[in-house]
């Protein structure tokens, strides 16, 4: 909450008609925080716990129009950019982002400081079908990755982005310092790593910071990713620290994924609702 209002929270996304991940998701989280959420669509997609049985891009200038009409007249404090589809997509977010001056394009927010940018590289659902054209991962990394602030990809993505393969945590600290050389911090998630125990490892060029706990047992694993960069951009948006920002966001999740609802026949959605803070703890 600022001075004048909620803070203002963008996600750049795909719309997931099963409400589990995406737009949806990112909305809904945004709402836990206590932000008010805005939209700019990049596609609709026809999905739901089991599979993704249609994708539809919507045209770049569409895209770049809706970012615009948010920006000119309700004004951002952090945007979340998830599932971009295509490379014209990719580059028309890109160019709409330096404009506005967001992330490390310098300080576009409320008295000129900087608007967190949370790069979610989604390339394929959770139910295995892709979200991203092949052409659009050199854009991605070429046009995008430079203006994050921070990067959150799964052990898949941080591999193909970085061009490393591994998974022992000193490849994937590899993987996320090869990342950070273009300039975002990089968090590289550990879901997709075996074991008991999931450990996540935020990277910048200064330090390594790693974050573990315990591997819950569930199928409600539908728009993680999307859910855990948004509470991130919300933290930021609020003036946490990201290390900060993004142990409050994991915990968050994991609370979010223990108290999920049991719905559909594949891999569920968590259930956003759950407040963005444990009883007591600092806000």
């Amino acid at each position: 909450m600022t001075a004048a209002g909620p803070l203002r929270l963008l996600t750049v996304a795909g719309s997931d008609s099963g409400g589990g991940a995406g737009i949806q998701a990112d909305l809904k989280t945004f709402a836990a925080h206590g932000a008010y959420g805005m939209s700019a669509l990049t596609a609709v997609t026809a999905q739901n716990t089991r599979a993704v049985t249609a994708v539809h891009p919507l045209p770049p200038e569409l895209v770049a129009a809706q970012i615009d009409a948010v920006w000119d007249d309700l004004g951002v404090d952090a945007v979340k950019v998830g599932m971009l589809a295509d490379a014209a997509i990719v580059r028309a977010v890109a160019d709409r982002l330096r404009a506005h001056g967001a992330g490390r394009a310098g300080g576009g927010g409320a008295g000129g400081r900087e608007v967190p940018v949370v790069l979610d590289p989604v390339m394929v659902a959770k139910s295995g079908d892709p979200l991203l054209a092949p052409d659009a991962v050199e854009a991605l990394r070429d046009e995008l990755l430079p203006l994050a602030t921070l990067l959150t990809p799964n052990l898949p993505e941080a591999e193909r982005l970085s061009g490393l393969g591994g998974r022992s945590e000193a490849e994937r600290e590899a993987m996320g310092r090869r990342l950070a050389e273009r300039g975002p911090a990089v968090l590289v998630k550990g879901g997709h790593g075996e074991g008991e125990e999931v450990v996540d490892l935020l990277v910048d060029r200064d330090a390594v910071r790693r974050f573990a706990g315990p591997r819950i047992a569930t199928t409600a694993t539908h728009g993680t990713g999307c859910t855990l960069s948004s509470a991130i951009a919300a933290r930021l948006a609020a003036g946490e620290e990201l290390a900060a920002a993004v142990g409050g966001a994991i915990d968050y999740l994991r609370r979010a994924m223990a108290a999920a609802p049991r719905l559909g026949g594949g891999h569920g959605p968590v259930a956003h609702g759950v407040p963005r803070d444990r009883p007591g703890d600092p806000r």
